[in-house]
């Protein structure tokens, strides 16, 4: 489902991530392992497309999404969380949720009432359902955690990446 052959990424001088290759199968449950800063949020950054590998290719299903935007990554079927929540602070939990809901893989004509009722799962899924109208900058660390959860999951994907998912908790 997903290899990584020969990726590397540097900054500047500093290389981030050298020579990673591995493969992830589906129904698979796979860890990266290592100390703060061995290149295990660069590598999901990577695989998501927020950077482009200096070298290497990433394959998802077959395809080549070695470099691809993270937007276009995300329809193929792959969503993350954060190391760090990155909330929309702004919106409401529900609204957040929605986003993932409207932005997953074939999700372009569905409507909005559909999408709340959509979101109203994921954030019942993950026991948010009862903060659904309150704003995102508003929830505590553990119902961050879980309203980007809830996020992911709702783009419905075939790979979800956690990136220190139980970090601060």
């Amino acid at each position: 489902m997903l290899e990584i052959a020969t990726v590397s990424k540097n900054f500047g001088g500093l290389a981030a991530v050298s020579d990673v290759s591995f493969t992830v199968h589906e129904g698979e449950v796979v860890g990266l392992i290592g100390p703060n800063g061995a290149g295990k949020t660069t590598m999901l950054n990577l695989i998501c497309g927020i950077y482009k590998p200096n070298r290497g290719t990433i394959r998802f299903d077959g395809t080549d999404i070695t470099g691809l935007a993270s937007h276009k990554i995300c329809k193929l079927g792959i969503s993350r969380t954060y190391q760090i929540p990155q909330p929309f602070e702004s919106m409401t939990a529900l609204a957040g949720v929605m986003v993932g809901v409207l932005n997953g893989k074939h999700r372009s004509n569905m409507s909005v009432p559909d999408a709340a009722l959509e979101a109203s799962y994921y954030l019942e899924f993950v026991g948010l359902f009862s903060k659904r109208d309150v704003l995102a900058r508003d929830l505590n660390l553990y119902e961050l955690r879980m309203l980007e959860l809830a996020r992911a999951l709702a783009t419905t994907p075939k790979l979800l990446l956690l990136d220190e998912v139980m970090a601060g908790l």
